[in-house]
């Protein structure tokens, strides 16, 4: 029979409401764990430490939700530059045995700790001497040690008795949720421990916004000094500056100035062009190093996209000079690249 639904101003507070302790169940939840973080924690992230050092391979394994929630934390510690794969654990008895190896390490989830499947799988593995890593609900509850507690090298307990919801639904929320976040937590220990870096991730990931971020800016430079970008001294008029930069076909929005020792010491863009003309046109003969606005803020040669982009939010910078480890200007960031990367808008 059709549920007749009710009118929206009665139902949006409570749904508001519900959805509301649905999500505070669960970083409840999380927030628990993370009181109880122990030397459990420490001796999983050493076994992982342990099997990427040695060229070995993660594999990660769970039925059904915990299936899923598997395969995300393979993807997890495959772009921090550790090898892993998910394995199904009723087809690693029809032949994905075969995918592990003596280095290997195995993560196993089973909210329960005692789906068939699994606890088989893992049987298997710790006759074989494979360490596994168990992530399960634990002995809580008054509920005995399970058989996956049993047969894994170490366990991290999730501790969640029941689901979000207010006690009306079963299905995984808050437990997988929590799974999720323990793996999260021990893969970038990981990582960190094996000193892997924003490069290594770039490696590993250059595709899309986050690969982006991690380009080196000097990849996006479109004005390169000595090239296309006009370079003044502060001893030059502003007039003989214009001058020469009018032989460039396509210059960048600003010129930049240098001192006696070539390194930047301004900027000079066409908003204060405008500006000047506007107030003095006779202005035009002044010295750079008077009509110029001192000491720009700017980007080193090694810095990364993200930086550019975190300094033209803060500081609505349109242009960014990229200087080399001297001061010298090598080029010139335009934020209408960042805006054509979809990296910024116009309006943030």
């Amino acid at each position: 029979m059709p549920r007749t639904p009710q009118s929206a101003e009665t139902t949006r507070p409570e749904q508001q409401a519900f959805i509301a302790r649905v999500l505070s169940h669960e970083s409840d939840a999380i927030a628990r764990i993370a009181q109880t973080v122990g030397d459990e924690y420490c001796k999983a992230v050493e076994l992982i430490v342990e099997c990427a050092d040695a060229g070995g391979t993660v594999l990660v394994s769970g039925l059904g939700k915990s299936g899923h929630i598997g395969a995300k934390i393979s993807a997890t510690l495959a772009s921090i530059g550790i090898t892993s794969h998910a394995v199904h654990p009723t087809e690693a008895a029809h032949g994905d045995l075969g995918r592990f190896r003596k280095h290997d390490l195995a993560i196993c989830l089973s909210h329960s700790g005692e789906t068939e499947e699994l606890v088989s799988l893992a049987s298997i593995l710790r006759q074989d001497s494979i360490p596994i890593i168990a992530i399960t609900r634990g002995a809580v509850d008054g509920k005995p040690e399970s058989s996956l507690m049993r047969l894994a090298t170490v366990t991290l307990e999730v501790g969640v008795v029941d689901e979000a919801g207010d006690g009306s639904f079963l299905a995984p929320t808050t437990s997988t949720t929590a799974a999720l976040a323990i793996a999260d937590a021990i893969a970038l220990a990981a990582a960190r421990a094996r000193s892997f870096t924003a490069e290594d991730f770039y490696r590993r990931h250059p595709g899309g916004q986050l690969g982006s971020m991690l380009r080196p800016v000097t990849e996006l430079l479109r004005f390169h000094a000595g090239k296309n970008l006009p370079i003044a001294t502060e001893s030059q008029t502003l007039s003989e500056a214009l001058k020469e930069a009018s032989k460039v076909v396509r210059r960048p929005g600003a010129l930049l100035v240098v001192n006696d020792a070539d390194k930047l010491s301004g900027i000079f863009t066409d908003s204060d062009l405008r500006r000047l003309i506007l107030r003095d046109p006779g202005e035009l003969a002044s010295p750079m190093g008077e009509a110029m606005s001192r000491d720009p803020r700017a980007l080193p040669d090694t810095a990364l996209i993200r930086d550019a982009v975190a300094m033209f939010r803060e500081h609505r910078t349109d242009e960014i000079p990229v200087v080399d480890a001297s001061g010298k200007p090598i080029g010139l960031l335009d934020v209408q690249d960042l805006i054509t990367m979809k990296l910024v808008r116009g309006d943030d």
